[in-house]
């Protein structure tokens, strides 16, 4: 078992159905931990809705291939269009961080490429891995975060 990280993030329709769905369905059952949900600007593409984005942590057993599978399954569940690239989403996934795992094919990066240049990732990475996440990569960081709650406060 070794613990992974990940990024859900929506910013259509009913965001937090779409992410307590999405951590139901990366979890799958795992031991799991689940960040505050905070609100965020969209970084490139179109004009859209600010994004709620949290972070959570599965204890998994799965390759990264099948936790990319798994993802991607999540977000068809929500009827994830990729119409615009950065464009509006019900539910992105993304996978930044396994411990022990470096990872770099065509189809997954691990750790992911931009996680240190984005605080709407690690914000909530560092409620639950606060050795992943110095003052100085906060400081790094682009991008205002609000928290907003708990998942469980916003339903």
């Amino acid at each position: 078992m070794t613990r992974a990280y990940l990024s859900l993030g929506s910013n259509v329709g009913d965001r937090a159905h779409h992410l307590t769905r999405g951590v139901a369905l990366m979890s799958a059952g795992e031991a799991a931990r689940v960040s505050r949900v905070y609100q965020s600007a969209p970084v490139g593409g179109v004009a859209q809705a600010d994004f709620w984005n949290l972070v959570l942590e599965v204890e998994t057993a799965v390759t990264p291939a099948e936790l990319l599978a798994r993802a991607h399954a999540a977000e068809t569940a929500a009827r994830r269009t990729r119409e615009v690239r950065w464009g509006p989403r019900t539910l992105d996934v993304d996978i930044v961080w396994i411990d022990g795992v470096v990872h770099d094919d065509a189809q997954l990066t691990v750790p992911h490429p931009r996680m240190f240049e984005r605080n709407f990732v690690l914000v909530p990475l560092r409620e639950l891995r606060a050795d992943l996440v110095d003052d100085d990569a906060l400081a790094r960081g682009e991008g205002l975060v609000r928290v907003l709650g708990t998942l469980e406060s916003l339903q």
